[in-house]
């Protein structure tokens, strides 16, 4: 990219990102279709885009070892987020939809993490989303599907990635069906759809150097148009794989008043690729332990958790692979939260487990996601 490239594209993006303060109204216009019960999840057709609801993202998790057993933590998330259904302008710089992207590595033995992100819009063709095939990308990074195996492309100065992964088991659908309620208003809810563990191979790149790794990843895949509601501060959420080939997606979803939302829950596949619907309430529980407070932005971080399932006599201990595992989207409305690899052990059902997986924490410092999403 020439100079003068890079700035006329910082000055259309400051344009946009002021664009965005209008987030809120734009939530409210009646052109954008909320989450409802009943819309069935179609597979491989939704992995595409759904640009009539305002907010989606495609969110890609792993844990990855090199074959000295190095081992690395990687996330790629690519969102869209809604400002103008209807732009009155038709020239392709109006702003209908923004596009961020989160490159995160962590490298567990160099005990080390790293982060970068991009933002855009969609009408220059420096960002977007296909509605007939799956296919996003910002600028050059990118997921594409191609017979059954998604092919993950980012990379940046000092990190990148450029990874394989197949989709090894069935889709899990989260809640009634794909529909995944998170308040009292029933539309305030996303449609939510994981693949749970997906085989990966390729390499990943850090300091400049190329290493093969191999591993296990996880993709979500949600959206709808208004997910969180006022009293709703930020949530905690778990992605686990364990070695007995049992997987688990968890969340809880905090209140201002300190309290946790009774439309936090949670799904839990057997071995036999049996999906049980845990809901909060009656069924799991969630316990913070140590604390790690973040240097840069002052966020107190639960770096250690306890999980409860007892009517699947599942008990699990959960750690952080490395404590600073903060991303600060300076360049990206702000964003602050903590996501980051992290390791398991336990029991269920009475014989030893262990596993790896993923915790995302927001709301902990700066405005959080959870503003986006209201």
């Amino acid at each position: 990219m020439t100079r003068v490239a890079g700035l006329a594209r910082s000055a259309v993006l400051t344009a946009a990102i002021a664009t965005a303060a209008g987030l809120a109204v734009a939530a409210r216009a009646p052109a954008w279709t909320r989450a409802a019960p009943g819309r069935a999840v179609i597979l491989p057709a939704d992995h595409a885009s759904h640009p009539e609801y305002r907010i989606e993202w495609w969110y890609y998790t792993g844990n990855v070892n090199a074959a000295d057993g190095r081992r690395f933590g990687y996330q790629l998330t690519f969102f869209r987020i809604g400002v103008d259904p209807s732009p009155a302008n038709p020239s392709m710089w109006a702003v209908r939809d923004l596009f961020m992207a989160h490159l995160a590595l962590t490298d567990v033995n160099g005990r080390t993490f790293r982060f970068t992100e991009r933002m855009n819009r969609a009408g220059p063709g420096w960002a977007g989303a296909a509605t007939d095939a799956y296919h996003v990308w910002n600028d050059d990074w990118s997921v594409t599907l191609e017979n059954g195996t998604h092919h993950l492309q980012a990379a940046a100065r000092d990190i990148g990635l450029d990874l394989s992964l197949a989709e090894d088991r069935p889709p899990v659908l989260h809640g009634d069906r794909g529909y995944s309620r998170k308040g009292s208003d029933p539309g305030n809810a996303s449609i939510y759809y994981s693949l749970t563990r997906m085989p990966t191979n390729g390499r990943i790149t850090i300091d400049g150097r190329d290493v093969p790794v191999s591993g296990q990843s996880w993709m979500d895949h949600e959206f709808g148009t208004t997910m969180l509601e006022p009293s709703q501060v930020g949530w905690d959420w778990f992605s686990i794989q364990l070695d007995d080939g049992r997987d688990l997606m968890m969340f809880e979803l905090r209140r201002a008043d300190g309290s946790i939302d009774p439309h936090s829950s949670g799904t839990l596949v057997e071995p036999d690729r049996t999906v049980v619907p845990i809901e909060r309430a009656a069924r799991f529980r969630l316990t913070p332990g140590r604390l790690w407070t973040s240097p840069a932005s002052g966020g107190r971080y639960p770096v250690a958790w306890s999980i409860a399932v007892p009517d699947r006599d599942l008990a699990l201990s959960v750690s952080a692979a490395l404590d600073n595992q903060e991303l600060r989207g300076d360049g990206s409305m702000g964003v602050t939260y903590w996501e980051g690899a992290i390791d398991v052990s336990g029991r269920v059902r009475g014989r030893a487990v262990r596993g790896r997986g993923y915790l995302e924490m927001t709301g902990y410092a700066g405005p959080g996601m959870a503003n986006l999403l209201r």
